[in-house]
Order: structure tokens, then C-alpha cells, then sequence
């Protein structure tokens, strides 16, 4: 029994590590620019984790000269506080992987419990649930953003929690379309039919047959994530000082020196362009890549039909 089941845990991985390698492949093959989004997001990770070991300095060291411009010394120059620019452009992707994977991972929770609980059960609970999420997105996005943090006070914690609930509410729908597919399925039926229990058929049934769209929704859903946070920083309601945001930089400073210095607004906007995107090219590539229906191919079926000249 024991090597039964190994021999199935084999398997099993197998085809998962056969299944992402033919993604990977149709990535390459097909999406060029997706491949440079990947690179991107890769980069923007590995930066954001290692921040503390690629900065020359620390990101609030000031002992830098005031508004230098770019040397050997300091790559990209000095703020007007005299802080190495570099550094603070480094700190700020790690910002910016705390805050968009932090809130595009909970704002994927919250979609899949109120997308699948609603599709699922149907009835009551998916009038008043989709009646709610109605009411939710009537309302601009920023305003909601700006309410939110105004109640809840700036910093990372909070950016999260507003972040998710604001992307997490309004992108449910993508996820209960998914839900409604396939739950009319013979397996769905065949799992009630032998007794499972609602959370058992969500959990171990629908959520693992609409990975692919959860997988496009958390990837598509992060250069939004992060655009909003700069949005939020620019105007002074997201991540407070001295810690360096991309927007934050943007603000303030920058536009006060911006024709003294123009590397305080040219260089965090740069990045900010240049991360969102390549995780949006990657995002989109991704749902190319995994969604049958947007791949632009034919299935096996067809293509039997046109080798025989049917």
C-alpha cells in the first residue's frame, strides 16, 4: 500500500513538473514580451529581498553632499537631504514586493471566498453578496483608497489591508464566472452525490479545477496593486517617511527640485514604469499562456480534422 502511494506522490508531481514545463515553453515560444515581464518581475523580487545587501548605504543615511549629481560615489546622486538616491530606489522595490504581493495575496483570498461562496450556494447568498460588490464598485477606486486610509492611518500594514479589500471585493467576479462554469460539472454533481460536505466540495473539487484563473487574477492584479500604493504615496496617504516608495519619491522633494535635480523625479518614476510594465506584460502573457480560449490555437480535435482534410 505504502509503495502504491509513493508511486502515485511520484506520478503526481511528475505531471505537475511536466505541466510547468510546458508553460514555461509556450512562454518562451509565444510571448517574447511576456519573457521580458518575467525577467522584470524576477529582478524586482530578487532587488526587493536583497535590499539590504545591494545598497551601498542605508536608505536614510544623509551624510551624502545635498543634491549631488550622479558620480561614482553615488550612482544615480543625492536627494536634497543628501541621501543616495540608489539606495533609496532599492529600498523602494522592496516596498513595493511587500506591499504588492502582501495585498494581491490577501485581495486573491478574499475574492476566492466570496466569488466561490457565492457562485456555489447561489440563492440568497449570491443576491446579497453580488448586490454588495455592486454597491462597492459604483464607488471611484481612489476614493475609496483615500477614505479608507484616512480611517485607518498611513503604513505598509495598513496599505495592505486597504489594498486588498479594495481590489479583493470588486475582482470576485472573475472568480465566481469560474465557479459557475464548472459547477454544474458531472464530477461536482458525482462528490454531492456520494456526501461531501459544501466546504469539502469547495475545497477539495472547484478550487483546484479554477487554479488557472486564480493564478491570472493574483498575476494580472499585482502592477495595479503597486500603482496604487505610488498613487497613495504621491499624495502623502501611503507609506509615511523615511521610508523610500517609488511615489513618495516622486512627491515632495522631486517636484520641488525637479529643475535642480531632475534625477529625483526621472529616476523612481523610471522604475515605477519600467516594473509595472513588465509584471503587466508578464500577467498578461501568463493568462495567454494558461487560458485555452485567448492561446489562438487550435485543439487536438481539430487538428486531426485538418491533417485527414476535414
Amino acid at each position: 500500500m505504502v509503495g502504491v502511494m509513493d508511486t502515485a506522490s511520484f506520478k503526481a508531481a511528475r505531471k505537475r513538473r511536466s505541466w510547468l514545463v510546458g508553460v514555461a515553453v509556450r512562454l518562451v515560444k509565444e510571448k517574447p514580451v511576456g519573457v521580458f515581464g518575467a525577467v522584470v518581475t524576477l529582478l524586482l523580487l530578487l532587488t526587493g529581498i536583497l535590499a539590504p545587501v545591494l545598497a551601498p548605504y542605508g536608505y536614510n543615511d544623509t551624510s551624502g553632499p545635498l543634491l549631488a549629481p550622479p558620480s561614482q560615489k553615488y550612482l544615480l546622486g543625492t536627494d536634497n537631504l543628501g541621501r543616495d538616491l540608489f539606495t533609496r530606489i532599492i529600498y523602494g522595490a522592496r516596498i513595493s514586493v511587500i506591499i504588492g504581493l502582501g495585498a494581491t495575496a490577501l485581495s486573491t483570498l478574499i475574492s476566492m471566498f466570496i466569488g466561490v461562496l457565492s457562485a456555489y450556494r447561489g440563492g440568497v447568498i449570491d443576491l446579497i453578496s453580488q448586490r454588495f460588490v455592486d454597491a462597492w464598485m459604483c464607488f471611484p477606486g481612489m476614493i475609496l483608497l483615500l477614505v479608507m486610509v484616512s480611517i485607518l492611518g498611513p503604513g505598509i500594514f495598513q496599505i495592505i489591508i486597504v489594498l486588498s479589500l479594495a481590489f479583493g471585493i470588486g475582482g470576485s467576479r472573475v472568480i465566481r464566472s469560474a465557479v459557475i462554469a464548472i459547477k454544474e460539472e458531472t464530477y461536482i454533481k458525482a462528490a454531492v452525490a456520494y456526501g461531501c460536505t459544501d466546504t469539502r466540495v469547495m475545497l477539495r473539487h472547484i478550487l483546484p479545477n479554477i487554479m488557472a484563473p486564480i493564478i491570472i487574477v493574483f498575476s494580472t492584479r499585482i502592477p495595479g496593486v503597486i500603482l496604487a500604493e505610488a498613487s497613495m504615496s504621491f499624495l502623502g496617504l501611503g507609506v509615511p517617511p523615511p521610508e523610500p516608495s517609488w511615489g513618495g519619491m516622486l512627491s515632495g522633494a522631486a517636484r520641488r527640485y525637479m529643475f535642480m535635480a531632475p534625477g529625483l523625479a526621472i529616476y523612481p518614476g523610471l522604475a515605477l514604469s519600467i516594473v509595472v510594465f513588465g509584471v503587466n506584460m508578464f500577467g498578461d502573457a501568463l493568462r495567454d499562456v494558461l487560458d485555452p480560449k485567448l492561446r489562438g490555437g487550435v485543439g487536438r480535435f481539430d487538428r486531426t480534422k485538418k491533417k485527414k482534410g476535414g
